[in-house]
């Protein structure tokens, strides 16, 4: 059966539908991840700040109330919002690219390749928004005095030290995880997309199978992204100067201090956080699209 072709306006409309749907349901266990990838690491004899995802979770809960989990949020509630909208809008014209015809359907390889496009084109966006919200998540962690009042003045905050470049710290970091983690993920919901749908009729799912596609789309994107994202956390709340090479550093400085398992930090609260919230985003994005065909078939 033929693709079915969506136009790039509602691509990126219900891209940026989804993504707020992502933000909403997943942040506490981002909050989570950053603050296990970012802890110090404890002096001989000591013990770590958390211990675990549940311990985090019971710490910031008694320490900061249940608000806690959702500290940091605005920042990439804003970003996330047009990043999703780009990304599902990048992925469409990723598959445009490939089709000798408009129904042409894609194999697994040209699904991978249009998904690593959408990677390179949310990369602008992500990066300062994922900068913002990681030094909000490791502030509200630490006993120290509070350097940020909110997203707004971290920006002023970056600017004031070091101008865009420190705004945008990270980028190269944030390139290595999305583009082969933003493969994986489209490539993945679409073979499950597929795999799933009743028989003739390929590409209408269910709600629950599409939660189903969308939960297991978001867990493949991060056996791939896990390993970057702990390099990217750690160069973007370092301060300055830290790391001379950038994610060179990092990784010759984890490798040497903690050793591999530490590039894995933060795996148990990404991998049940991926689920919901990928499925939140693509039940999100089909639900916005049906609308939209409602209500704006010819858009």
């Amino acid at each position: 059966m033929p693709e079915k072709t969506v136009s790039g306006i509602k691509d990126f409309l219900a891209g940026g539908f989804g993504g707020a749907c992502t933000v909403v349901v997943g942040h506490p266990l981002d909050t989570m991840k950053v603050r296990l990838q970012t802890q110090p690491t404890p002096q001989p004899g000591q013990k770590p700040l958390y211990t675990g995802t549940w311990d985090c979770a019971l710490k910031t809960v008694r320490n900061e109330s249940f608000f806690g989990l959702y500290k940091g949020m605005a920042a990439p509630l804003v970003g996330v919002t047009p990043m999703f909208a780009v990304c599902f809008l990048g992925f469409g014209i990723g598959k445009k690219l490939q089709q000798k015809t408009p129904d042409q359907k894609l194999t697994a390889v040209q699904l991978f390749n249009a998904g690593m496009l959408s990677g390179v084109f949310t990369t602008a966006i992500m990066t300062p928004g994922e900068r913002v919200k990681c030094l909000l998540q490791v502030q509200a962690s630490s006993s120290g005095p509070k350097v940020y009042k909110g997203p707004i003045d971290v920006m002023k905050v970056l600017y004031k030290e070091g101008g865009i470049r420190s705004i945008y710290k990270g980028t190269c970091a944030t390139l290595l995880r999305d583009v082969p983690a933003s493969g994986m993920y489209f490539m993945t919901y679409e073979w499950l997309k597929r795999a799933l749908a009743p028989e003739g009729k390929e590409g209408e799912l269910s709600p629950m199978r599409t939660i189903v596609a969308g939960g297991f789309a978001g867990m493949f994107n991060w056996l791939v992204a896990i390993g970057p994202d702990v390099l990217k956390s750690r160069l973007q709340t370092a301060p300055e100067g830290t790391y001379p090479n950038g994610i060179r550093s990092v990784f010759v400085d984890i490798m040497r201090t903690e050793g591999p398992r530490a590039l894995f930090k933060g795996a148990a609260p990404v991998m049940i956080r991926a689920f919901p919230a990928n499925a939140a985003c693509f039940l999100g994005y089909e639900v916005a699209i049906k609308f939209l065909n409602y209500i704006a078939p010819d858009l």
